[in-house]
C-alpha cells in the first residue's frame, strides 16, 4: 500500500534529498513551495506541488488530506538576520504546520531538528537527548529552533497527531547549500581562519544519513521522542573541513585566531551591525564561532536502539563521492 507524505522545505538541501528517497521507496509525496523556482525543484525531485507558504497552510489544510506522515524541514537557517524573521519562520511556521496537520487528520509529524537548539555558547560533549533545550540562547537561530522543537513536543497527542524530532549535526553531501559554499567563499576572500586551531572534535551527518534517520523516525511506533543521528564516530573539525574543501580541489592555508579573540570580535561585530542597522552579514558572528570552535560530540545510542539506525554511508565514502578530479589549489 502506497504511503502518502507531505514535505515542507522540499526545495532545500535536506528536503530535496528526503523527497528523492521517499519517491524511490515508493511513497507518494506532496511538497510545499512558495515560488515558481521552489516548485520546479520539488517537481524535479518527484513531488506534487502545493503552492503557498507555511503561514496560511492551516487555512488550506484540506490540501494535506490523506497524508500519513508530514516531514517539516523548512527553516530559516541564515547565519545572520533579524530576530523577528527567525521567530516567524522557525517558530510560527512550525506551529502553523502542526495546526494544518491536526486539521487535516495527519497521523505523524516528523520535525527536522538540530543540535543548535542546545547551543548557548558552550561545548556539547557526548551530548544525548536528555540535554536541555536553550530557548534563551543569544543566537536567534538556536533560540528559535529550540522553541520550535518544544512546540513539536507539546503537540504530541493533540488532535490525534503523533510528533517526533530527528536532530542531525552538520549536514553535508551532494547538493549542500549551507556548509561548503560559504566555506569556499570565505577562503576565496581570504577571510577564513581556524578558530582555536580547529582541532576539537565534531560530529557530522551526511545528508543520506540524515534522511535515513527521518525515514526511520516516520515508521517508528514511539511518539513524543527525539533522536540524534550522525555519521557515527566524531572527527577533528580541522580534519573534516580540510577533507571537505579538498573534494573540490581547494586547500586551506594554516591561519588561526584564538578562540577568546574570535568570541570578542563576533560580539563586537554583531553589536555594531545591530546598532547601525548595517546590511549584510557581519564578518564574524557568534553562531559562526560556536559552530566552528566548540566541540560537538553526540551519543546516538538512542537512535541505534529505538530506530535501529545505522549510517547508510560512511564519511570516507561520502567524501570520495564528492571528490573532484582537479588538483588541490591553496588559497591564501
Amino acid at each position: 500500500m502506497t504511503k502518502n507524505a507531505f514535505v515542507t522545505g522540499g526545495s532545500g538541501f535536506v528536503g530535496g534529498a528526503l523527497i528523492r528517497r521517499l519517491v524511490t521507496d515508493g511513497w507518494s509525496v506532496r511538497a510545499l513551495a512558495r515560488s515558481d523556482s521552489a516548485a520546479a525543484k520539488v517537481t524535479a525531485a518527484g513531488a506534487t506541488v502545493i503552492m503557498g507558504g507555511l503561514d496560511d497552510l492551516p487555512n488550506r489544510a484540506e490540501q494535506l488530506s490523506g497524508t500519513d506522515v508530514a516531514f517539516h524541514s523548512a527553516a530559516y537557517t541564515a547565519e545572520w538576520g533579524r530576530p523577528e524573521v527567525y521567530e516567524k519562520i522557525n517558530v510560527g511556521g512550525t506551529k502553523a504546520a502542526l495546526e494544518a496537520c491536526r486539521r487535516a487528520g495527519v497521523a505523524r509529524f516528523v520535525h527536522v531538528g538540530t543540535e543548535a537548539a542546545l547551543m548557548a555558547g558552550q561545548p556539547l560533549v557526548n551530548v544525548n537527548e536528555e540535554a536541555p533545550l536553550r530557548p534563551d540562547s543569544k543566537v536567534p537561530y538556536c533560540a528559535t529552533k529550540a522553541r520550535a522543537e518544544q512546540a513539536v513536543m507539546d503537540a504530541d497527542g493533540t488532535g490525534g497527531l503523533q510528533t517526533v524530532v530527528v536532530r542531525p549535526r552538520l549536514i553535508w553531501g551532494p547538493g549542500d547549500t549551507t556548509i561548503l559554499p560559504p566555506l569556499l567563499a570565505a577562503i576565496k576572500r581570504g577571510r577564513f581562519r581556524w578558530v582555536g586551531g580547529g582541532r576539537h572534535l565534531t560530529a557530522t551527518t551526511h545528508v543520506d544519513n540524515a534522511v535515513e534517520g527521518l525515514v526511520r523516525a516516520a515508521g517508528a511506533e514511539a511518539s513524543g521522542r527525539v533522536w540524534f543521528v550522525t555519521d557515527g564516530e566524531p572527527i577533528a573539525f580541522r580534519e573534516f573541513i580540510t577533507a571537505l574543501v579538498a573534494t573540490v580541489g581547494v586547500a586551506i592555508a594554516d591561519k588561526s585566531i584564538p578562540t577568546p579573540a574570535a568570541k570578542a570580535l563576533a560580539a563586537a561585530a554583531e553589536a555594531t551591525w545591530r546598532s547601525l542597522h548595517l546590511r549584510g552579514t557581519p564578518p564574524l558572528t557568534r553562531l559562526a564561532v560556536w559552530l566552528s570552535a566548540l566541540e560537538v560530540t553526540i551519543d546516538i545510542s538512542r537512535a541505534r536502539r529505538e530506530l535501529q539506525y545505522l549510517p547508510v554511508i560512511t564519511r570516507a565514502a561520502g567524501l570520495a563521492q564528492l571528490a573532484a578530479p582537479s588538483a588541490n589549489t591553496t588559497i591564501n
